[in-house]
């Protein structure tokens, strides 16, 4: 389903509701000076230099897909990204009906030159090659790394470390995906390493590797649309100097600040890791193996 820049206001209003509800609570919860700091802001009425005064504008690719938007439909506030976008919002003092989104590629989010949206958010990892053209919050999302099998497989029914290390696996070479699986799992023979994503997974259709470790919005792609019979066993513990997500803005953007500001606070209060547990961990199936 395709959802366009052109959704009316009170679709908005109805469909972003619920999560800043959800969102007014964990910051009462959590910290209720920063509740109150948000909810009296005024930059939803322009304090803030946006594209359009009084409106926070919000890019993301079209289709976007579960469990970071659910439905192709960013408005609603379901799905990770979809809740933590209208989180920032609410930080910085924008209700619902004051957020519109536009859709635009990966490939225009990150290219260097002026944006149609204040932030974007789409999975884009942070990097210093990615920063001399743009402008990052800090992360949003930390990566963890998943292991990956097919109905088939013996790693099918695992439920712990213990039980992989006796398995075969699988990754990419010189990836961090790689390092967390030999680490985590200590797997009684190597990890076995191919040159790509392409490899690691037809290595496991072939049989020749039991299970494969690859990043988790990697792992939350391929079980549901490109393994047959994929099965997502669960999350690795988190390594050392993981993928970071941020939000996306123009090279020198006078909102990177303030973007940054409350995304530190939405991590700060206990936020972040709520709604990484509703979106990621329990929607998606995707528990931290130990």
């Amino acid at each position: 389903m395709r959802i366009s820049h052109a959704a009316t206001r009170s679709a908005r209003t109805l469909a972003g509701a619920a999560v800043l509800a959800l969102g007014a609570t964990m910051l009462v919860a959590c910290a209720p000076e920063e509740a109150d700091d948000a909810a009296e802001g005024d930059a939803g009425d322009g304090a803030l230099p946006t594209l359009t005064d009084g409106v926070l504008t919000i890019g993301t690719s079209d289709p976007a897909y579960e469990p970071w938007m659910v439905d192709n439909d960013p408005t609603n506030g379901e799905g990770y990204e979809s809740a933590v976008a209208y989180a920032v919002a609410a930080e910085l003092g924008f209700a619902a009906e004051d957020v519109e989104w536009v859709r635009v590629s990966f490939d225009q989010i990150i290219a260097p030159g002026e944006k149609s949206f204040d932030f974007a958010i789409n999975q884009v990892s942070i990097s210093d090659e990615r920063r001399e053209n743009l402008d990052f919050s800090s992360s949003y999302y930390d990566t963890a790394q998943a292991v990956v099998t097919i109905g088939s497989s013996p790693a099918a029914d695992a439920t712990s470390l213990a039980e992989l290390a006796e398995l075969r696996i699988g990754a990419m070479v010189g990836t961090t995906s790689a390092t967390v699986a030999a680490e985590s799992i200590a797997p009684s023979t190597d990890v076995q390493l191919f040159n790509d994503n392409d490899q690691v997974k037809q290595a496991l259709t072939s049989g020749l590797v039991d299970a494969i470790v690859v990043d988790l919005p990697t792992a939350l792609y391929i079980t549901a649309a490109e393994l047959e019979d994929g099965v997502l066993v669960g999350q690795l513990p988190a390594g050392e100097n993981p993928d970071q997500f941020g939000l996306v803005l123009d090279k020198g953007s006078a909102l990177t600040a303030a973007v940054s500001a409350a995304v530190d606070a939405l991590r700060e209060n206990g936020t972040l890791a709520d709604l990484e547990a509703q979106w990621l961990t329990d929607a998606a199936g995707a528990p931290v193996l130990d």
